[in-house]
């Protein structure tokens, strides 16, 4: 469990940084950027790798907590380490977007509802599945 935890917060924490100098590159070609902002860079990668690599593939795949709790512990991660990330990206985009922190809270919590009854669902099918070949 602890290799693979330590494989997808690294593959997580990779692409992210690659996405995010993607993305400087494209929409702030124009800009310098100063060589500090490179820790902005590694700080928003870490809480990315953390939340995908680490908290999501821990919380639903090994640990054993009520679905509720864990789309409660998920929910409030995911915002809480994409309003982090946003504040390392930008200040001012989070301070135009700090006032909406409630209903993206709520909207987050709708989602994950919505994911774990469909993911359930899917899951409890294939394990049907499993069970019927075997019986074949």
């Amino acid at each position: 469990m602890i290799n693979q935890l330590k494989q997808s917060f690294f593959q997580v924490f990779t692409v992210t940084t690659l996405w995010v100098i993607l993305l400087l590159t494209l929409f702030y070609r124009d800009q310098p950027i100063q060589m500090v902002y490179l820790w902005n860079i590694a700080g928003i990668s870490l809480i990315a790798a953390l939340l995908f690599g680490v908290m999501y593939s821990a919380l639903w795949n090994h640990l054993t907590l009520k679905p509720i709790w864990n789309i409660v512990i998920s929910s409030t991660c995911n915002i809480a380490g994409g309003m982090g990330i946003i504040w390392l990206f930008s200040r001012e985009m989070f301070e135009l977007i700090a006032p909406w922190f409630p209903g993206m809270w709520l909207l987050s919590i709708v989602l994950h509802v919505i994911a774990f009854y469909f993911y359930a669902r899917m899951d409890s099918r294939k394990k049907a599945e499993e069970l019927n070949d075997i019986l074949r």
